[in-house]
This record gives C-alpha cells, structure tokens and sequence, in this order.
C-alpha cells in the first residue's frame, strides 16, 4: 500500500511556517545556537493558555494545526509524535522549584506539563480527538520511530489521515552540558558557513514538523513516502543503504537527490563524504542541518525540506552541495545519523 504526504507544516529558525517563498530568503544567525523564528501562536490557540505552555508545546500545537489546515481536514484519525527531550523547559522549571522550595508547596502545571507525551496530547485535547495517541523516546530515531508506527497502522488499515510530528526544544540548561559534552562548537560560527570550516562540533537546533499522511490518492498530495528505516551502529553501512534501496526495487542510480545530516563536525561528517563519492557519486547533494542546526529528531525539517521538493520541483540553492543533472529528482533519499550511533533513511518519490 502507497503512503502518502498530503501535506507538511514546520517551525524552525527559518522562514518555513506559512511562508509563500521555499527558503528562497535563508536567515543566516552567527553563534553556536540557532534562534527559532516564533510565529503568531495567538491564531491556532487560546490566549489564555498559552501562557502556561513551553515553547515545545507552543510549537507542536500550532505547527500540527496548521498541517491540517493545509489539507482541509479538521480531525485526523491518530497523532504521533516523537521528540529525544521531551518538554526540558518544564521538566527543568519543575526540578528548579523543588530545590528552591525545598519539596514543599510545588505547583502541579510544570510536572503535569515536563512529560515527554505532552504534545500528543495537547494537541488531541485542543482537538478533541479521541483516536490513537502515542509518542516515541528513541534519541536519534525518535521520529523515524513515529513515521514507522504511521505507516503500519495505515496498512493494516486501522486509521486515515495520521497526524505525525517531530518536536524538539533546546533550554539553556541542556545546551550548557551538550556543549560541554563536545556536540556544539565553541566558538560562534555562521550557519550559512557551517561546512566552510572543518573543526569539531556544530550549531545547536530546534524545532517542529508535522505531516499528514494518508493512503488515498490526490492530485493534492506532495510527495509519496515509499519508505522509512532505522539501526544501530551499522557495521557496513553501504551494504545497508544497497539493501534498504533493492527492498524497494531501486539503486543507488536511481536516487535523483541524496539529503543528507552534515552537520560541519569533522568528526560526523566523513561518513557523507564517502557517500557522496563513492555509492552516490553521481546524485545531486543537498544539505539541511545548517538552517536548523543539530537535533534527535532534525529529520522532521529533512522530510518537510524533501516533501516539498517533491511538489515544487525546485531544490533551494541554500542547501545544494553538489547538482547532478537538471530537472526535479524523482527519487529523494534522506541519510542521517545522529552521534554516529543512531543511523536513519528515508525515502520519498513523486506523487
């Protein structure tokens, strides 16, 4: 059964939330963190609540809202998010008060509000959708966990019209220890240089993308998702690519775009480099990871990057690294590992 993307809404620190142009005007920010570009919450919910959401909820919700509106339709048959975090501002917030209050008289909204499903949730409540909610904590595949979920219960035909979203949100607690832990650099750095500079480490990110998919064909439709696979640690990680595009009855020529999870850290990076001249030597390369930085679940931003190549037919200049003949590519490939641990593909057609 054929998946399809019926369409995509995403938040980041680009111009990507109901933007007529397709990054066409890239915001360049020079740091170590890239700053998310806020939109007007006010227009997808209640004022009065919210002042008592995080931002990784502000986010989810309004980006989810707007994914629907995009497809006309106003009840999915389930939502499924995934995120490595969760909601750290409030988890952050709730553990701040118990030291400072010593565990006594500890308002209940920043506990409620810190667990990881908290944007599911919030979202089928403003909904008052009553199907299928669940979210996925596996780190650096928590979203490809998501998507998998997506497509068996689309063929097993229990639900239609499957909210799925990859939300994640960067504080300054976490930021501090990723840092020290040697993930970010340490010095500021432009992301519109970021892989202009060979040195360890990246640019922090954040952000939130929703999908609907569907199995009903459109002419509305974006893109086909054909398929979605995650490992760990892969010993031979050009036999699993081979094997993962001959399972859907392609090869490596056959991928007209190769998407990949550069991210400017020399130590992660070599992995693309051999990828790009040797199993893909002869695809177009695209990048992303510098307009929304680094985070577990940054292939939700590569997904609503691909899905809209795939409608568009351009491929934004920002994120070319290498183009490989002319015309829309019909086969786009998504590789990202995060940490060198956690290993993903995707792979989306045209429609």
């Amino acid at each position: 059964m054929k998946v399809f993307i019926r369409s995509a809404a995403a938040i980041s620190a680009q111009n990507t939330f109901r933007n007529e142009g397709f990054l066409d005007d890239p915001v360049e920010h020079t740091g170590t963190r890239l700053p998310i570009i806020e939109p007007d919450y006010k227009e997808y919910i209640d004022p009065k609540l919210i002042r008592r959401m995080s931002h990784v909820i502000k986010r989810g919700v309004a980006a989810a809202r707007e994914c629907l509106n995009e497809a006309d339709i106003e009840m999915p048959g389930a939502v499924i998010t995934g995120t490595a975090f969760g909601c750290m501002e409030d988890t952050i917030t709730f553990l701040t008060r118990i030291v400072e209050g010593n565990e006594e008289m500890l308002p209940p909204t920043a506990f409620i509000q810190s667990t990881h499903n908290t944007v599911a949730a919030q979202i089928a409540l403003m909904l008052k959708c009553h199907e299928y909610n669940n979210t996925f904590v596996h780190k650096g595949i928590s979203f490809e966990s998501a998507l998998t979920d997506a497509i068996m219960l689309l063929n097993e035909g229990d639900a239609n019209n499957i909210l799925v979203g990859g939300t994640e949100e960067m504080v300054d607690t976490s930021f501090k220890v990723l840092t020290r832990l040697g993930l970010y650099k340490r010095h500021p750095v432009s992301n519109l240089q970021l892989f202009e500079e060979e040195s360890k480490g990246t640019i922090g990110g954040e952000g939130a993308a929703f999908f609907l998919l569907t199995d009903k064909p459109s002419a509305e439709n974006m893109a086909t998702l054909l398929a979605v696979q995650a490992f760990y640690k892969p010993d031979n990680l050009q036999k699993t690519i081979r094997a993962f595009l001959a399972a859907n009855k392609l090869g490596p020529e056959d991928i007209g775009l190769l998407i990949t999870g550069k991210n400017g850290d020399i130590n992660n990076d070599s992995i693309y480099k051999e990828l790009s001249t040797g199993l893909f030597k002869n695809s177009t390369i695209a990048n992303y990871k510098h307009l929304c930085g680094e985070y577990p679940v940054s292939t939700s931003f590569a997904l609503w990057l691909a899905a809209n190549i795939s409608k568009k037919g351009v491929i934004p200049r920002v994120v070319l690294e290498r183009k490989a003949g002319d015309g829309a590519p019909k086969n786009i490939l998504i590789y990202n590992h995060y940490q060198n641990k956690y290993h993903s593909l995707i792979l989306v057609s045209a429609v």
